[in-house]
């Protein structure tokens, strides 16, 4: 079960060995220059690694979700996936993404997610969420950190491989 993170792991550090586009740095920290981009990304969903191991979650979220960078801070994201508890949840939102550390971009994601049927009975709610991202020149990677909200929301680490449909 751990074989899949790993290897998306691996992934994320062989896509980064290429990546630099920083201007200021603290320390280890870079403060990543907006510059306006006009890059379109595309998902098949997200592969979950849930905390709590002994329920039986969905772990392959498929589905299809699509992230418009218009900034190098900052994009935009829309999609739909099958969740953690096998209904069909749709989500909208935006990154902002100021800080890197080497390769991996650091930001949170604000948005609406719905289809978890104890949350607001399966209805929309707001949600703002750690990310790290990390960008090769066709294929990267985000890892959502997701809480557990007790019988509401699974946590896990999320995995959403992306790939560059034009820059």
């Amino acid at each position: 079960m751990l074989k899949i993170p790993v290897l998306v792991l691996s992934l994320a550090i062989t896509l980064g060995a290429s990546s630099s586009c920083f201007s200021q740095s603290y320390g280890p920290i870079e403060v990543i220059t907006p510059a306006q981009k006009n890059t379109l990304w595309i998902n098949p969903g997200i592969y979950s690694y849930h905390f709590d191991q002994s329920r039986d979650f969905n772990s392959v979220n498929y589905g299809l979700g699509l992230e418009y960078q218009f900034s190098s801070v900052a994009s935009v994201t829309v999609g739909t996936y099958r969740n953690s508890y096998y209904q069909t949840s749709n989500y909208v939102g935006a990154y902002w993404m100021p800080l890197a550390v080497g390769p991996f971009h650091l930001g949170v994601v604000a948005g609406g997610f719905n289809g978890y049927a104890n949350t607001q009975n399966g209805g929309w709610f707001p949600a703002i969420l750690p990310v790290i991202s990390i960008e090769g020149e066709r294929v990267g990677l985000n890892l959502i950190v997701i809480p557990s909200i007790a019988d509401r929301v699974a946590g896990s680490l999320s995995f959403q491989l992306k790939v560059k449909v034009f820059d």
